[in-house]
């Protein structure tokens, strides 16, 4: 029991650190591009929040959400690395944060999915009959 709830607490750490993180990038991108800074306060502000729904075990809905909206953050930093992108038109560089904010990313989607697989193995474990 005491592993399973490390698992919610983990994955709301994950996702706390990539939101701090985007609040940074908000920080540093507000006098110089507000496109960024918008992009980047109000992801970061969601990732904060999000930490409630995994503590506070709100279920399969509110998983995949986070997950989907993490999974879309993810995409927009890999394509606006690529050269000619069709978002900005132009390669970014990889710096250590960016690679930080996708690690921390990467890590609440992975412990999103096991806590997904795990209640669901749960549930089912829960609904099988009783031998008489």
């Amino acid at each position: 029991m005491m592993a399973q709830r490390g698992l919610y607490y983990a994955a709301a750490a994950a996702i706390a650190v990539a939101g701090l993180l985007h609040m940074v990038s908000f920080s540093n991108a507000v006098g110089s591009n507000i496109n960024n800074a918008i992009l980047f306060g109000v992801g970061g502000m969601a990732q904060i929040f999000w930490v409630v729904p995994m503590i506070r075990r709100w279920g399969l809905p509110w998983y995949l959400v986070g997950i989907g909206g993490t999974a879309v953050f993810i995409a927009i930093w890999a394509i606006t690395r690529i050269p000619d992108n069709p978002i900005t038109g132009r390669g970014g560089p990889v710096s250590s944060m960016g690679l930080a904010v996708e690690l921390a990313q990467l890590a609440f989607i992975g412990l999103t999915a096991a806590i997904i697989a795990l209640e669901k193995r749960m549930k089912q474990t829960s609904n099988v009959p009783e031998a008489k």
